[in-house]
């Protein structure tokens, strides 16, 4: 009778780590089990209560947590599609506004900001979300540097695409930053797959910019390297409008350095030629000679035949409706 008393407390007593370990098991289960029901219970009361703007909810009531950062750790994987819910919102918000002219589109940015931290790869959001925040009101938000930091952002996480290197050029465009449009274009004319047209739009920015050794360069790579005629044709012409603005700009100098020291007009080039300014009578790309006209202004004699030109335009002319585009150098 001892030995199988001693044996009971014997085997008792080897149960009881089992039993323990078995305990703490079930005790962490527990515990991590409450823990992912609430998670999943934040994360459904969260969706729908973005999901309420469906009923007329202000954004205002939905914004109340506005840190991107914060909803995508809440939403336990469900990032892709909270961001398609804030960017349905987004376009409902704009064109909510849009359409009553009210022009008051204060909750457009942090919708975007949200938007495009919980999915950095949805491209519409940055596209039409940089265009919605450029444009002045009552058609936009009137904030092109929010725009620009909304598409540099999806520059810096879709490097390969060409697209958003086109918008935050026109972005740079439209607030008359020639130079920063000019760069957007070239850096989105090395992207995978990027479209000719955007060497040509990287030149022709450094042209308003004022650039015109950058400018040349740009269109002397694109006639260069596109086999395409009309490419070529187009790169080829604003070669020669370069050109002829450059000249244009020189010759204006020497007539104004005629009048400093003579305090007249000169009637012709020839004049400067007499008094030592000039050489001979200079001409454009295309062998026609520079002509001055009567109020000192120095002009192209056939304006049709050089498209694109900035400077040394007559007094009065209007451009052709289709320019006179060169095909052959």
């Amino acid at each position: 009778m001892l030995e199988m008393v001693s044996l009971s407390t014997q085997t008792s007593s080897q149960q009881s780590p089992g039993r323990t370990a078995l305990s703490r098991r079930s005790a962490t289960t527990l515990v991590f089990s409450a823990l992912l029901i609430a998670c999943i219970t934040v994360s459904t009361l969260l969706l729908e209560a973005i999901d309420h703007i469906r009923t007329e909810a202000t954004l205002e009531e939905i914004l109340y947590i506005s840190s991107p950062q914060l909803l995508k750790r809440l939403s336990l994987g469900y990032d892709g599609l909270l961001a398609d819910i804030y960017w349905t919102r987004v376009v409902q918000y704009y064109g909510r506004n849009h359409r009553s002219g009210v022009g008051r589109y204060h909750l457009l940015w942090p919708l975007l900001d949200i938007t495009t931290h919980l999915d950095s790869h949805l491209i519409a959001a940055y596209e039409f979300g940089g265009t919605f925040l450029a444009a002045n009101p009552p058609n936009g938000a009137g904030l092109p540097q929010r725009a620009i930091q909304l598409v540099k952002y999806g520059i810096q996480n879709n490097p390969d695409d060409w697209h958003l290197y086109y918008d935050l050029g026109f972005i740079y465009y439209d607030i008359k930053d020639y130079h920063a449009s000019a760069d957007a274009f070239a850096r989105g004319a090395q992207a995978p797959n990027a479209p000719p047209f955007l060497r040509i739009l990287a030149a022709r920015m450094a042209e308003h910019g004022g650039e015109l050794e950058t400018a040349r360069m740009l269109w002397t790579t694109t006639y260069q390297t596109t086999a395409e005629q009309n490419i070529r044709s187009n790169a080829l012409a604003h070669l020669r409008a370069l050109q002829t603005d450059e000249d244009i700009i020189h010759l204006q100098q020497v007539v104004d350095l005629y009048r400093q020291r003579s305090g007249l007009i000169p009637h012709g080039l020839g004049e400067l030629i007499k008094v030592g300014l000039l050489a001979g009578i200079p001409r454009d790309p295309l062998g026609h000679p520079y002509e001055l006209e009567a109020t000192g202004k120095v002009v192209v004699s056939n304006p049709d035949d050089l498209p694109f030109l900035q400077q040394g335009l007559p007094a009065g002319y209007l451009p052709r409706a289709v320019p006179k585009i060169p095909t052959s150098y």
